[in-house]
């Protein structure tokens, strides 16, 4: 999963994400969880709820703000690995980290 992630991740910031349901707002309370501290994520967040209030879809996105808000792609960034590490992850390295956040997210309410 992590090599198919950052084949994906290489790809331009301008590369749009079309995803099929609206799950912005869950997945940056997730994401919130693992970077707490990250303003990228609250400002996003803002914006996100904001266009939600108003009646408007989040998506799509583009590559360049998924690199900067979703935790799968940032698995070499240190609040991430923090989070995976007090988490239970086997190691630092972003294939122990992504394991771990994703199992995380699996059971994340």
């Amino acid at each position: 999963m992590y090599a198919s992630l950052s084949r994906l991740a290489a790809l331009p910031a301008t590369t749009l994400v079309c995803c099929a349901h609206e799950y912005t707002l869950a997945n940056l309370r997730f994401a919130r969880a693992v970077e707490p501290h990250s303003l990228a994520l609250a400002a996003h967040e803002a914006e996100c709820q904001s266009l939600r209030d108003r009646g408007l879809p989040t998506l799509p996105s583009t590559l360049g703000r998924e690199r900067m808000i979703n935790p799968y792609l940032r698995c070499d960034q240190p609040e991430v690995i923090a989070s995976a590490v007090a988490r239970g992850a086997g190691g630092r390295d972003p294939v122990s980290v992504l394991a771990t956040i994703r199992q995380w997210k699996d059971n994340f309410r």
